[in-house]
């Protein structure tokens, strides 16, 4: 009872503290799952992001949810789910009836442009910190570039990229045997 109140508790933190959706809980994710509480590592953060990318719903109610199921089972799955999203539906219901009153202020304007810069800046280091134990050899490299490059240069789903990255992971493990 205590590990799944510690994961509702851990997942209603981060919920009530990132802005900016999934990607922006990626270094709160890293610092609190990986770092403090030893419930999985960054490769598995890694591979939880990837599958909540190309799996339906939010990223980081995915995440949540692998992490809390990786846990404690099941119930731990849907206990970290609703950690993650009680903030939000809370501060969303509070927020509704006056953020229509309040969205043209200047300051309430400058304070999200600052936000967003924020979040921007602990996205890039997330991805600084996942790159590094990402790209292990040239294969990975490779792998890395073309998917970059079919990000930059193509119009495709996130999930073919995916697909398309673990089978070359597969192909490129039986080549080396």
């Amino acid at each position: 009872m205590r590990l799944l109140a510690d994961l509702f508790l851990t997942f209603a933190k981060m919920g009530a503290v990132t802005f900016g959706g999934g990607y922006a809980m990626l270094p709160i994710l890293q610092r609190e799952i990986v770092d403090n509480k030893h419930w999985g590592t960054d490769e598995e953060l890694a591979d939880y992001y990837a599958l909540g990318q190309c799996t339906p719903g939010v990223i980081a109610v995915n995440v949540a949810t692998f992490i809390g199921r990786k846990t404690a089972g099941n119930i731990g799955g849907v206990i970290a789910t609703l950690g993650v999203v009680f903030p939000s539906v809370v501060i969303i219901t509070l927020l509704a009836g006056v953020i229509q009153a309040y969205s043209s202020l200047e300051w309430v304007k400058n304070a999200f442009g600052g936000i967003r810069v924020c979040v921007c800046v602990l996205i890039f280091n997330a991805v600084i910190k996942l790159f590094a134990k990402a790209i292990i050899d040239k294969k990975t490299l490779c792998i890395y570039l073309l998917v970059l490059a079919g990000a930059v240069f193509l119009n495709v789903s996130p999930v073919v990229f995916v697909i398309c990255a673990g089978v070359a992971g597969v192909i490129l493990k039986v080549i080396a045997k």
